[in-house]
C-alpha cells in the first residue's frame, strides 16, 4: 500500500467550482494523514484569497491574471499587466516550490493553476490537473502537455484531449453532506413527502435578473393548481424583485404554501437531495452535484461565460438522456413551465432521466483522484 500524500499544493482559481474541490481534497487527504502538510496558491485577487483562508488551510499568491478579448483601451491596459504577470508569475512559482518541496501538484483548474503547475513540471515533480468542465479550458489546454495525468468528470470528455492516454476519468468531488440521507429522509425533513413532484430553481449571479423575471411567470403558472411543490433561490437582488413581480401578477405566495421564494437556499444539501427536477445553468459544480445524485435537470446554460463552455456542460448531459436544454433566448416562463411538466408527467422520462445521471455520476470522486496523486508520485 503505497504511503499517504505527505505535502501537498492544492492550485486553483477564479471559481468556486474550481476552489471547492482543491478542498474538498485537502479534507480527505488531511483524513488519510493528519500530518499532511497543505499549501494552497493561488491569485493575488481571486475569488480563492477569501474561500480558503475560510476554510483554514494556507494561502500563498502568484501574480497572474487573465486576458481579455477587446481592444478597449481600458482592457489593453488590462492584458498589458497580465504579461508583465506571465513573466513574474513562473519565479514566484519556483520560489514556492523550492521553499515548500510538495510530493505533488493538484491543479484543478482557473489561470491560476498554469504557473505552479508547469514549473512543477518541470522540476519533475508529480503534476495531475483536474479539469471539471465537458470540454477543457483554455488553462487545462495548455497545462496537456506538463502534467502527468489530466483527471475529468466522464467518460465521454477524453475525446476532447490530444493526449488520451493521460487522462483518468475520476468525476469531480461534491459535499459530503450530499450524501448523508436518502431521497425519502430529505422529502420528509422538508415537509414536501405528500406524492407531489419537487422542482428547485436557482440561477447564480450572472445573468440571473432576466431569468428571475421568468421564473416569476412560471411560479404564476404554477400557482393556478400548485401541481408541484418549488423552491426557488433568487439571489439578494432578485428577492424583492420577484416578490413585487409577483404581486403585480396576482400571486401571494401566503396562500400557496407549496411555492417557496428564497433569497439563497442555505440547506443546499437536503433540498438537492430531495429534488425531483432541477432548473438551473450549467456551471461545472452543479453538473457534479446533480450527476453524483442522480437528479434530472433542465438546464438553461448562461450565455456570459468564457468560451460557451456551460452550454458544452449541458449538451453532454442531454447526449447521456440525463437533462433537458434551453438556450436562454428562446426560454420564456411558458416555455420552462411546459418543459418541466412534460417531464414531470411522463413517468418513463423521468425515471430514464434519473438513470441517466446516476450513470454519470462518481459518489467517490475525491477518492479516485487522491488514488491518482498517489500513482504518479511512485
Amino acid at each position: 500500500m503505497a504511503n499517504p500524500l505527505q505535502r501537498v499544493i492544492f492550485t486553483c482559481g477564479g471559481t468556486a467550482g474550481h476552489v471547492n474541490p482543491a478542498i474538498a481534497l485537502a479534507q480527505l487527504a488531511l483524513a488519510k494523514n493528519p500530518q499532511a502538510q497543505i499549501l494552497f496558491v493561488g491569485a493575488e485577487r481571486g475569488l480563492e484569497k477569501d474561500l480558503v483562508p475560510k476554510a483554514g488551510y494556507e494561502f500563498k499568491t502568484v501574480h497572474i491574471s487573465s486576458f481579455h478579448r477587446s481592444f478597449k483601451p481600458a482592457e489593453l491596459k488590462h492584458n498589458l499587466i497580465s504579461v508583465g504577470n506571465l513573466l513574474r508569475a513562473p519565479g514566484e512559482a519556483r520560489a514556492i516550490l523550492r521553499a515548500f518541496r510538495p510530493d505533488a501538484v493538484v491543479g484543478t483548474g482557473g489561470y491560476a493553476s498554469y504557473p505552479l503547475v508547469k514549473a512543477a513540471a518541470r522540476a519533475r515533480i508529480p503534476t495531475a490537473v483536474h479539469e471539471s468542465n465537458a470540454v477543457p479550458g483554455l488553462t487545462t489546454q495548455m497545462l496537456e502537455t506538463y502534467a502527468d495525468r489530466i483527471m475529468v468528470g466522464f467518460e465521454s470528455c477524453r475525446k476532447h484531449y490530444r493526449r488520451p492516454e493521460k487522462v483518468v476519468v475520476t468525476g469531480t468531488p461534491v459535499r459530503s453532506g450530499f450524501f448523508s440521507m436518502t431521497k425519502t429522509q430529505a422529502k420528509k425533513i422538508l415537509g414536501v413527502d405528500d406524492g407531489r413532484p419537487l422542482i428547485v430553481s436557482f440561477w447564480g449571479s450572472l445573468g440571473a435578473a432576466g431569468m428571475n423575471r421568468q421564473m416569476a411567470d412560471f411560479l404564476a403558472l404554477e400557482a393556478g393548481k400548485e401541481p408541484f411543490y418549488h423552491i426557488h433561490g433568487a439571489g439578494k437582488q432578485g428577492y424583492p424583485l420577484m416578490r413585487e413581480a409577483l404581486r403585480e401578477k396576482g400571486v401571494d405566495l401566503e396562500a400557496h404554501p407549496a411555492l417557496e421564494l428564497q433569497e439563497y437556499i442555505y440547506d443546499m444539501a437536503p433540498v438537492m437531495r430531495a429534488a425531483d427536477l432541477v432548473i438551473c445553468r450549467a456551471g461545472a459544480s452543479t453538473i457534479s452535484e446533480l450527476t453524483a445524485l442522480g437528479t434530472p435537470a433542465l438546464m438553461v446554460p448562461s450565455p456570459y461565460v468564457t468560451n460557451n463552455h456551460q452550454e458544452k456542460n449541458a449538451r453532454a448531459l442531454e447526449e447521456a438522456g440525463g437533462a433537458a436544454v434551453l438556450l436562454e433566448p428562446e426560454c420564456s416562463g411558458q416555455t420552462l413551465f411546459q418543459t418541466a411538466c412534460g417531464i414531470l408527467h411522463d413517468e418513463m422520462r423521468l425515471r430514464s432521466m434519473e438513470e441517466a445521471m446516476v450513470a454519470l455520476g462518481i459518489q467517490d470522486a475525491a477518492e479516485r483522484i487522491y488514488q491518482t496523486v498517489l500513482e504518479i508520485k511512485k
